[in-house]
């Protein structure tokens, strides 16, 4: 028999797992926005790393060291955006909103600096500091910027799912690969629409974004950033 106490924690988890999923989703979003633009204007990408590996070795193998030196510069500061980015999250308490505002002063900062490729920097290191914006949701580990991982997981779940095996959470991997698509249609959008000014959207979406996480309450928003519980295994009996 459910009781009253279960039926509302049940409830509970089930706000908290639906939010964690929307926040998710508008923060994938955000990045395939930010990622489709960057890639148009300066045929590089700002959020995946995985590609600018690969385009860096390939342009050191070819001599082509200037742009080398780009890519470099990226996968640099990408990181140094992920090391921010997680100390920014603890100093401001776990809290989205002064993450989501940053991240949108540093997308739009490319506008208002001369040259066209090395201000994207700034993009860069947003998208880097927007991976501190989700661990985990409801014990699913869950990454903006890596897509691939994403889809790895998916399709590793439905390889288990074939083979018998029944659970696990695998299926809601897919959640920030459609916010990636959707942002990133958007952002290929706002390019083709308005290219000199293109970030603008990115930037607006990311305020936003920022704005209505304050709908969520800051109990599970601060659980959306913290990491997954490891159960330790209790020890046997002698």
């Amino acid at each position: 028999m459910t009781t009253p106490h279960r039926r509302r924690h049940r409830r509970l988890r089930r706000g908290r797992l639906g939010a964690g999923l929307f926040l998710t989703v508008c923060l994938s979003a955000l990045a395939g926005m930010t990622d489709a633009i960057g890639l148009m204007m300066i045929g590089s990408y700002v959020s995946f790393m995985s590609g600018n590996t690969t385009e860096f070795a390939a342009a050191l193998v070819r001599g082509q060291y200037q742009h080398a030196a780009m890519l470099a510069a990226i996968l640099f500061v990408f990181v140094a955006g992920n090391a921010l980015g997680e100390i920014f999250i603890r100093l401001t308490r776990r809290n989205h909103v002064p993450l989501l505002f940053v991240t949108a002063v540093l997308i739009a900062l490319p506008m208002a600096l001369p040259g066209a490729i090395w201000p994207m920097l700034a993009a860069v290191l947003a998208m880097g500091m927007l991976n501190s914006g989700i661990e985990q949701v409801e014990g699913q580990a869950f990454g903006i910027t890596f897509i691939t991982g994403a889809l790895s997981r998916f399709g590793r779940g439905i390889g288990r799912r074939l083979m018998g095996e029944a659970g696990g959470g695998w299926p809601l991997q897919i959640v920030p690969f459609i916010g990636m698509l959707a942002g990133a249609t958007a952002g290929a959008l706002a390019y083709r629409t308005m290219p000199e000014t293109s970030l603008a959207a990115p930037a607006a979406f990311s305020l936003v974004l920022g704005i209505v996480t304050l709908v969520i309450p800051d109990r599970w928003r601060r659980s959306y950033v913290s990491p997954p519980r490891v159960r330790r295994p209790q020890p046997s009996p002698r």
